[in-house]
């Protein structure tokens, strides 16, 4: 009764907003293995990691995955909570954000109070710590204090306590003997004030206990604790602090679970009893080779949560031997490459930056990678890589798709067979060279960009700041080429820091977006050498630098760069046509025409059965576009899809099921687009669901008929020949408002004749005629009503 309760209240606050579930088209591929924060309730266990949160149920172990596709935001989480009074998690975010998660509904509450208080820094509205008074949650902030209350669902006062009442960092915050504590850092202290005072708000009703700076205060029993940034813990007891122990690495979390103490650091997890007596202690041993984080108890049992492994699950009585609790995912959620093929999905975590630098943040990165298959995810550690470091761009062989070659942008290029990194080419293997640096000659630097494979089995590989830029390798003889762009490239070392994508066309042309030299062609006939590149404001192009580049079903080439999108529509006379110029696509927005992607940061583009375009950008999210650009059939952003950011790093489809990979700054998701590639011939084509029985909703789920051919035409008639409705490719395309619409590999069927009426029950006949070898099929489909 409560929680309806709680639900209709919350209707009459504007600073909710109710999240969406999007779990029937899309999924979330959420890394679980860094935990920020793990909480017990309800017969539960709670776990957040970075953006995600799931539970194990105690009772059953089962796992349950709580994400953007359940309605969570995607930002950073930094602490969580949980009510069983009022039977809901809170989630605390970096930014300021909480969300609220009720049992056993659907519903995902986003409170944005914090997020909006413009008199706060942005910088310091981080969520630290929940602590739960009766019905009010204490919350401590970079700025201060919050009172928020669990049964109306609404803030109360802030705190501000700082001297003058300014605005300090409060880590955490504990209720003992009739008093409110704070440890506060920015040698604020530890705090305290009367819990009943009904003026909090007035920071001169704070006094202060002691000064100093202060990780964590927490009560147990009668008992009350602190830690210091000194690593010391110390007992409270009228305002005396006696230091009971001293960590040898810096707490990162203290809490009572309770009449139990447990602090956490890097290498370890204590347990004590309120009296302060060691209970047990895990480590972190080389079994799981980690950093510890958090942890809780249950009974006798201690989780903790990790850096690299979700929870360690072990007995008081044996604290080191551990369960490894999470659910499946990929190793990081900062997915920076994504390859599709057929039911499988390989993902790396690069990185470079946009200036193809491969040092941010600490690079060249040491990160390994996952592949997805068939529904499993195998993840390969940066210890098993061979050292190949700044994974990238992903190529799988497309006669052995058991073989994968992945790019490193520091060590050459990682060739992967059945999962197992075999062979890391380099400069003394291969044909791939080092950059060289003139005051540093025997520096070694390899930095493979995109690849990929042609018709003939050959992987086309580009390398940055060296001469030869482009290479080929044949993996069954082994066999390198390599290819000079000193022609248009003088100085590669300064001039061309990175390529942004490679594409080969169906005349065996292959175009690599470069960074300051727009886009580069190169034909190589064998005795026949040609090398040309596209780019200034005189041939249309906003930009030099060339992010993504895709070859559709008409051979055009579709261009996306570091200002806006681009189409070279005749691909044809590029070499021959010394006025060939790239073209933008004009669309009417409200009767004004407009540039498609006016000045957007294009960071890839993908091309789908029906030539539609997917094309993800850096900060405007993802959009599905028909195959002139003409139609946005999807714009998804983080307001209206379960996307973790709107930043996209990279797009890929699996044409045998019609689902797109979408890879963000934050995550990585997935949508069931139901879209497919097409067939050869018509020989395999079908129709499902048949029969289409009473409780199919064929209007809104239609029929599909799946596996046809790329270009045909569909007649559906009764029994006695009538024509119910008609199709044929690049006509009556998906999204259209047509009853029968073709999408690549796939037309669906609305269950509607040309009257516009649902058809009765009976047997229908599917007439497939492939407009181009003439190859015909009839199908049949019976539909009860």
């Amino acid at each position: 009764m409560f929680k309806s309760f709680v639900v209709v209240i919350t209707c009459l606050f504007s600073l909710f907003s109710v999240a969406q579930d999007y779990s029937s088209l899309w999924q979330g591929h959420f890394s679980y293995n860094n935990i920020k924060d793990v909480v017990r309730g309800n017969d539960k266990l709670y776990a957040a990691s970075e953006n995600a949160v799931f539970s194990l149920d105690l009772v059953t172990q089962e796992l349950t995955e709580l994400s953007t596709v359940n309605g969570l935001s995607g930002e950073s989480i930094s602490t969580i909570y949980y009510s069983d009074l009022y039977e809901l998690l809170l989630i605390g975010y970096e930014n300021g954000l909480i969300e609220i998660a009720f049992d056993n509904n659907d519903n995902i509450l986003t409170v944005v109070d914090i997020i909006d208080k413009v008199t706060i820094p942005p910088t310091d509205k981080r969520i630290n710590h929940f602590n739960v008074f009766d019905n009010l949650v204490y919350i401590a902030t970079n700025y201060g204090i919050s009172v928020y209350d669990l049964e109306r669902l609404e803030f109360g006062d802030t705190y501000f306590i700082g001297s003058g009442g300014t605005q300090v960092k409060v880590s955490q915050t504990a209720i003992f003997g009739g008093f409110i504590y704070a440890a506060c850092l920015g040698g604020n202290g530890l705090k305290k004030a009367q819990i009943t005072n009904s003026n909090l708000i007035d920071y001169q009703n704070w006094g202060q206990v002691v000064s100093g700076d202060f990780l964590a205060v927490e009560s147990v029993g009668d008992k009350l604790y602190a830690i210091r940034t000194n690593r010391r813990l110390y007992n409270v007891a009228n305002d005396v602090l006696t230091e009971r122990f001293l960590y040898a690495d810096a707490p990162l979390d203290m809490r009572s679970v309770g009449s139990n103490l447990l602090v956490t650091t890097k290498n370890d997890a204590f347990v004590y009893d309120e009296s302060f007596n060691l209970i047990t202690q895990a480590s972190v041993n080389p079994s799981f080779s980690t950093l510890f984080n958090v942890a809780t108890i249950d009974s006798e049992t201690i989780y903790v949560g990790t850096k690299d492994f979700g929870i360690l699950k072990a007995a008081f009585t044996n604290p080191n031997s551990f369960e490894e609790i999470h659910p499946e995912g990929p190793l990081l959620n900062t997915p920076f490459s994504i390859k599709a093929i057929a039911n499988n999905l390989w993902v790396t975590f690069g990185e470079y930056d946009i200036y193809y630098n491969p040092y941010p943040n600490g690079g060249p990165h040491r990160r390994g990678f996952s592949h997805l298959k068939e529904e499993k995810w195998i993840n390969v550690p940066y210890s098993e890589v061979l050292g190949a470091r700044s994974l990238n761009a992903i190529s799988v062989n497309l006669f052995n798709n058991d073989q994968v070659f992945i790019s490193s942008f520091f060590s050459g290029l990682l060739e992967v067979n059945e999962e197992e990194p075999t062979i890391l080419y380099d400069q003394t293997n291969s044909g791939l060279e080092s950059l060289v640096l003139p005051s540093n000659p025997n520096y070694v630097d390899i930095r493979v960009g995109p690849t990929v494979f042609d018709g003939n089995g050959l992987l086309w590989i580009t390398t940055s700041r060296v001469d030869n830029a482009l290479k080929s390798f044949n993996p069954s003889s082994n066999q390198w080429r390599s290819y000079s762009f000193s022609s248009i490239i003088s100085d590669p070392l300064n001039e061309e820091l990175g390529f942004g994508d490679i594409a080969i066309g169906s005349d065996n042309t292959k175009w690599i977006g470069s960074y300051n030299h727009g886009v580069i062609g190169v034909k190589d006939s064998g005795s026949n050498f040609l090398l040309k590149h596209l780019s200034g404001e005189e041939v249309n192009m906003p930009t030099e630098y060339v992010t993504a580049l895709a070859m559709d079903k008409r051979n055009q080439l579709w261009i996306g760069t570091f200002r806006g999108l681009r189409v070279l529509y005749n691909t044809s006379n590029f070499f021959t046509d010394d006025n060939v110029r790239a073209e933008e696509i004009v669309i009417l927005e409200d009767g004004i025409a407009k540039e498609l992607l006016f000045q957007q940061i294009v960071t890839d583009i993908e091309v789908d059965g029906a030539n539609n375009k997917w094309i993800g950008t850096a900060g405007s999210g993802l959009f599905y576009f028909s195959s002139d650009g003409q139609k946005t059939i999807f714009h998804f952003t983080k307001d209206n899809a379960p996307l973790p950011s709107n930043t996209i790093n990279d797009v890929s489809l699996d044409e045998s099921n019609g689902i797109v990979y979408v890879a963000t700054s934050k995550g990585l998701v997935s949508f069931r687009s139901g879209s497919s590639g097409t067939q050869e011939n018509l020989q395999g084509a079908y129709a499902y669901p048949n029969p289409v029985r009473p409780g199919f909703n064929i209007v809104e789920e239609k029929v599909k008929i799946k596996d046809i051919s790329e270009n045909v035409n569909i007649k559906i008639t009764d029994i006695e020949g009538n024509l119910v409705a008609e199709a044929q490719s690049r006509t009556n395309q998906r999204y259209s408002g047509y009853n029968l619409e073709i999408d690549g590999g796939t037309a669906y069927w609305n269950g509607k004749n040309l009257a516009n009426n649902i058809v009765a029950s009976g047997v229908y006949l599917v007439m497939l005629s492939d407009l181009d070898t003439y190859e015909t099929k009839v199908l049949k489909i019976m539909v009860v009503r």
